[in-house]
């Protein structure tokens, strides 16, 4: 299928991948950011804050940041890295990835490393990210390829940025008796002791060694959004709560009730690349609906079922 190009008023581009049943994701040539993505039905599945800011290179709130080559501040550099506030381009040559498969919409876009990022970051890298869409899914497939003479470390996270109903009505399954480290706690390791995760105040936690399906429940609307992924063995659970969101200068002081992120990610340990080597990724977000027992939805159908 072409893509369907349009420009923003600051001239950076904007993709809109379209699948032949009607749903659609959007894409920002900044920051390779996805910033939509709505079903046959036109329902918006990806949060986006309502005061969030088109205004390069100020980064944007919702959607599906590319966190590289730090996440958050573990580390030295800019919060989450600076590929979520680059301009990308249309990757030409994606191979050895196959084309994308029938029925469905994709694009390839790539972030290669700039003298400006050398300063920062002294090694050269391509980043490549593909999305595509299918019906009642979304796929992204992130690779770093190390074009330096010598070998280095990075992280990786993909800000999955869910729209939900209301956060106090939504349970994560999936990452329970997990090790995880609480960054309102210094980065604390502990283990997860629920069941699943619901929510009633602010959390920030990075799990550890998660599995490759884990499942959002949204009871109001009776759906879950399953995330699978390879190549990222961390999950980071994040919602700021009422009183960090009001201290967020891009964030609506109620936007946390109808918003959680649930992120796939290289964040600890972190990925070594030798010269030439590449590291590839992969997270697919789909949607199902959700089968009630008594209220509760059955896990094994969503953790372990086809």
């Amino acid at each position: 299928m072409p893509l369907n190009f349009s420009n923003d008023v600051d001239g950076s581009s904007r993709i809109l991948l379209n699948e032949p049943r009607g749903s659609t994701a959007l894409v920002l040539l900044f920051g390779g950011q996805v910033i939509s993505w709505k079903n046959e039905r036109r329902e918006e599945l990806l949060f986006m804050s309502t005061k969030a800011q088109y205004l390069p290179p100020k980064t944007i709130r919702g959607g599906i940041p590319v966190c590289f080559p730090q996440f958050g501040n573990f580390g030295g550099l800019e919060r989450h890295g600076f590929a979520r506030n680059r301009f990308w381009s249309l990757d030409d040559d994606p191979s050895p990835l196959p084309p994308p498969a029938n029925k469905q919409s994709s694009v390839d876009l790539i972030l290669k490393s700039t003298e400006d990022d050398l300063k920062i970051w002294p090694h050269s890298f391509e980043l490549r990210v593909r999305i595509s869409i299918s019906l009642g899914k979304l796929t992204l497939i992130p690779r770093v390829r190390n074009i330096d003479s010598k070998p280095f470390s990075f992280m990786f996270a993909l800000r999955n940025y869910l729209h939900v109903s209301d956060i106090s009505e939504v349970r994560v399954e999936g990452l329970e008796t997990l090790d995880y480290l609480d960054n309102l706690k210094g980065k604390e390791r502990f283990t997860e002791q629920a069941d699943a995760i619901t929510f009633d105040g602010e959390i920030d936690r990075v799990y550890l060694n998660t599995p490759t399906k884990i499942a959002v429940i949204d009871h109001e609307r009776k759906r879950t959004i399953e995330l699978r992924k390879e190549g990222m063995p961390n999950a980071v659970v994040w919602n700021p709560w009422d009183k960090k969101a009001k201290s967020i200068a891009d964030m609506g002081d109620e936007d946390y009730i109808t918003m959680l992120c649930v992120d796939s990610g290289a964040i600890e340990p972190q990925v070594l690349l030798k010269p030439g080597e590449e590291w590839k990724g992969r997270q697919e977000l789909s949607i199902v609906s959700s089968s009630y027992c008594s209220g509760q939805l059955d896990p094994r159908k969503v953790l372990y079922g086809d």
